[in-house]
């Protein structure tokens, strides 16, 4: 006899061999539809019962009168998809019969079980989100609080899934990498969560991780880097950031075939802290003018100009200015419809406000684990709406080059400064070609 397992667990199974398939015909999107809003409801159902005999699935300790399981019978939905079929807990031995009020909920609730099983599987939905879903015609909740946080933990394991997959599909030419606070634990500081998302060769945006990353230090972020390489990303061509240095430390130490952009936004924040407000608006024209010029041989020519100009007179604003300038001007190596997206972190930035709109709902979510599930929920579906930038067969050509020249920078690097004996002659014949 096959060990007996709850509905859900077998919808869940028969979803996992759908997907290992692929979704990729109407028939099969709609099968795939029906299995989520099947899962769900059997998982609600089941989380409902659960709380009524006072144990789970498999524990012992029936409490008197509470009474135990008693197999499955089927219930039906209709839907827009076609009729839903699922398992309906039995309970037996109570002094009353057990009524679902789940089940008596979802009469005329089919609609909002449908995005619910959308955005579960696509987007994710917060606890407050999944509740509201579940309300009847008076108002009142049909799913308790333990029974929404059981259904909306499916969203940490599509977090682990996303965190662990395999990133050799992805060729990224330009990957950016940003921080946001959040309060990981109660009563402590923000800590940072790392997001890295990436542009790959034919222009297609892709979020790439989002893990804490505790100060941005050094060794978090090499740990974050590390992850990704370790899950098959190669190095892209450039690689955006602030001017954490431990997050440029990091980027220096697993990317050394890579060019390092920094964020012109955070960099013309900086100079403006150090500029006289009066003098703002020539400055701020003069310093963009050098970073959008149209090479880096101009912009060099600019900066010793910007120097020249203010270097008596306001010689903090010139140290800003000159300081890490050659990351500053990286993206001007690069396409030239490429550089306005590649100059800054802006879009993670906008990411990250549709983050905060998302978990600001839930102010009092402490944890690793609850937060994580928050912000996921939310940067997966802003994610989603993105569109790429593009890449034609000039600016193809031109990312070969530079991937090629890139290589050939980092092999004469890492090369031995000793020629073994009988390969000086040939090093040397190479070099005068």
């Amino acid at each position: 006899m096959p060990p007996r397992i709850p509905a859900s667990e077998r919808t869940s199974q028969k979803l996992d061999e759908l997907l290992t398939q692929g979704v990729a015909d109407g028939d099969a999107r709609t099968e795939l539809l029906k299995l989520a809003v099947r899962r769900i409801v059997e998982e609600a159902l089941e989380a409902e019962v659960a709380e009524a005999v006072g144990r789970g699935y498999y524990e012992n300790g029936a409490a008197p009168g509470a009474g135990y399981r008693n197999g499955y019978r089927r219930g039906r939905l209709s839907t827009a998809e076609g009729a839903i079929e699922y398992g309906v807990p039995q309970v037996a031995d109570r002094p009353e019969p057990f009524v679902s009020r789940v089940r008596a909920g979802l009469a005329g609730r089919t609609a909002e079980l449908e995005r619910l099983a959308v955005e579960m599987f696509a987007r994710g939905l917060s606890t407050r989100d999944i509740e509201a879903a579940f309300r009847d015609a008076t108002g009142a909740s049909t799913l308790s609080r333990s029974a929404v946080s059981q259904v909306t933990e499916r969203l940490w394991q599509e977090y682990e899934a996303f965190a662990t997959r395999d990133l050799n599909e992805f060729a990224i030419a330009y990957l950016l990498v940003d921080g946001v606070a959040e309060r990981l634990h109660a009563g402590l500081p923000r800590e940072a969560v790392l997001c890295a998302w990436g542009i790959t060769d034919d222009g297609q945006k892709v979020l790439l991780h989002l893990a804490p990353g505790t100060k941005e230090d050094t060794a978090s972020c090499t740990a974050f880097f590390e992850d990704l390489k370790r899950r098959g990303l190669a190095d892209p061509l450039l690689v955006v950031t602030d001017g954490a240095p431990g997050l440029i430390r990091a980027v220096e130490t697993c990317f050394p075939r890579a060019l390092r952009q920094r964020c012109l936004v955070h960099r013309l924040r900086n100079l403006r802290s150090k500029a006289p407000e009066s003098r703002w608006p020539e400055i701020a024209l003069r310093a963009r003018g050098c970073y959008e010029a149209a090479s880096s041989a101009l912009a060099t020519v600019l900066r010793d100009d910007f120097v020249q100009t203010y270097e008596r007179e306001l010689p903090a604003v010139v140290q800003c200015f000159t300081d890490d300038f050659d990351a500053c001007i990286a993206h001007l190596r690069f396409p030239l419809r490429h550089r306005r997206v590649v100059r800054t972190t802006n879009l993670l930035e906008r990411l990250f406000l549709e983050e905060r709109r998302r978990t600001k709902i839930i102010p009092h979510a402490f944890g690793e684990r609850p937060v994580l599930k928050l912000m996921y929920a939310a940067v997966i579906r802003a994610a989603e709406r993105w569109r790429g930038i593009a890449v034609g067969e000039f600016e193809q050509r031109q990312l070969r080059a530079i991937r090629d020249e890139l290589g050939r920078a980092h092999a004469e690097r890492v090369a031995p400064a000793v020629a073994a004996k009988g390969t000086a002659a040939v090093r040397k014949i190479r070099v005068d070609r």
